[in-house]
């Protein structure tokens, strides 16, 4: 079967790999329609943070083509939309609904990888991380599950409330879909970004407002005119570039949450000691989110409270190269992959 599969000098390679096939094992052999790039996609193919061979893609979704399993929920042709990592629901760190840093949620994945024809389920997936996907929604937006569980979990953690003043710095994908999210609890929600067409989209999709960090006095009248001068509620750093940690501890209020939701390329980046100490400021990380967050985006997403899919872009496959480099180029807000 074809799969785009990692190299460490073509970045990434369609190939030929090994066909799977259930044959006494339990679980499901899932045809792919198709997966979206993600940012964590990107960043293991730009830093070469993945063996050679590896198959990327994991916001996958696609048919039920075998079916060996004790759950009765799925059968032969189910279309399902799927996520990669499963907890075991025992560790200390399930135990305290930390489940992205359980052992065996990092060990579990999609066999191959979301970029291939066809996917291998495990039992462990059918039972906790594998959802019917009704026939109301397109397989774009059913791609979009676990990103916007990702972004459901963060606004969680945060605490997003009614009539909080809500930042999201970073508009790509991410940022726009955390915003939807903020505003359907009843958050007001503005966004900055350093691309126009980022800034308008934000605002089409119903950001109270959105407006480019570049001009720095410009922004400070937006601080102040979003919220009095007293700053956000709420910060969520969605843009993987260092100078935005600053931006986010001028803009947060005092007694404020900064919810980190991004990677920087310098790991030395630090939250300034004194303001968090001395503002009693919360700094909180997210990562991945867990089962029932995965459940309820489905259910956002047939709702119509995200709303995103017509800034997809879809690639054939055989495109994923120039996928990734319109992605790397800013040329996409999000690429899909149809296999």
């Amino acid at each position: 079967m074809k799969a785009a599969v990692y190299s460490k000098i073509e970045k990434v390679e369609l190939r030929e790999i090994e066909n799977i096939f259930l044959k006494n094992k339990k679980g499901a052999i899932v045809k792919t329609y198709g997966c979206g790039l993600c940012g964590s996609d990107m960043v293991k193919i730009s830093q070469n943070l993945v063996k050679e061979g590896t198959v990327l893609g994991h916001e996958a979704v696609g048919e039920i083509v075998e079916i060996n399993s004790d759950n009765k929920t799925f059968k032969l042709g189910d279309k399902v939309a799927f996520s990669h990592h499963v907890p075991c629901f025992e560790c200390i760190y399930c135990k305290n609904e930390n489940f992205s840093m359980c052992k065996h949620f990092k060990e579990t994945n999609l066999i191959p990888g979301g970029f291939s024809e066809y996917i291998y389920l495990s039992e462990d997936h059918l039972n906790n991380v594998v959802f019917k996907i009704s026939e109301n929604i397109t397989e774009i937006q059913a791609s979009l599950m676990e990103p916007s569980a990702c972004c459901l979990r963060a606004i969680k953690r945060a605490n997003v409330k009614q009539n909080d003043n809500v930042l999201i710095i970073g508009l790509g994908f991410i940022g726009l879909l955390m915003g939807q999210i903020a505003k359907s609890l009843g958050a007001k929600v503005f966004g900055t970004d350093i691309l126009e067409e980022r800034i308008d989209i934000a605002k089409q999709i119903g950001f109270d407002n959105a407006i480019n960090s570049i001009n720095s006095e410009k922004i400070k009248d937006f601080l102040f005119n979003a919220t009095s001068d007293i700053g956000f509620d709420k910060v969520f750093l969605c843009a993987g570039n260092a100078s935005t940690v600053d931006f986010s501890v001028l803009a947060v209020r005092d007694g404020g949450t900064i919810l980190v939701f991004s990677s920087v390329s310098d790991n030395k980046t630090a939250f300034a000691n004194n303001d968090i100490y001395y503002r009693e400021l919360t700094i909180l990380g997210s990562y991945s989110p867990s089962c029932e967050d995965l459940k309820e985006s489905i259910e956002l997403i047939e709702k119509g409270i995200i709303k995103v899919d017509k800034y997809v872009k879809i690639y054939p496959l055989t495109e994923i190269k120039q996928a990734i480099a319109d992605t790397e180029k800013n040329r996409t807000i999000k690429a899909f992959i149809k296999i």
